[in-house]
């Protein structure tokens, strides 16, 4: 049996203070580095599915809803790949960067 994959709030709750010590915080990192550990978990609160028929239970804990949690934006990055993915035409593409001589900017 494989472990568990370690999760952006394994990563946090590891290195969010140590980073805090060298590195000045806007407020909204501060807010990010406080809510993407809540995520899912029983701090944000939750509810109780139950099945109607044989009364399985499962319990679902709440999303923090932020914009960068990895998480409560992964249904949001799909879909955009997807509508992305259509757009494309069904031809071989290759990415290429150059840069034009000044004096033709």
């Amino acid at each position: 049996m494989s472990e568990r994959r370690p999760e952006v709030a394994d990563v946090l709750a590891s290195f969010a203070a140590f980073y805090r010590e060298r590195f000045p915080l806007t407020a909204e990192q501060e807010r990010v580095l406080r809510e993407l550990p809540l995520c899912r978990t029983a701090a944000l609160g939750g509810h109780k599915l139950e099945c109607d028929r044989c009364g399985h239970q499962e319990i679902s804990f709440n999303s923090c809803r932020n914009r960068y949690c990895p998480k409560c934006q992964a249904a949001a990055r799909a879909e955009w790949l997807a509508e992305r993915e259509a757009d494309l035409l069904d031809v071989p593409y290759f990415h290429v960067v150059f840069t034009l001589p000044e004096e033709l900017v």
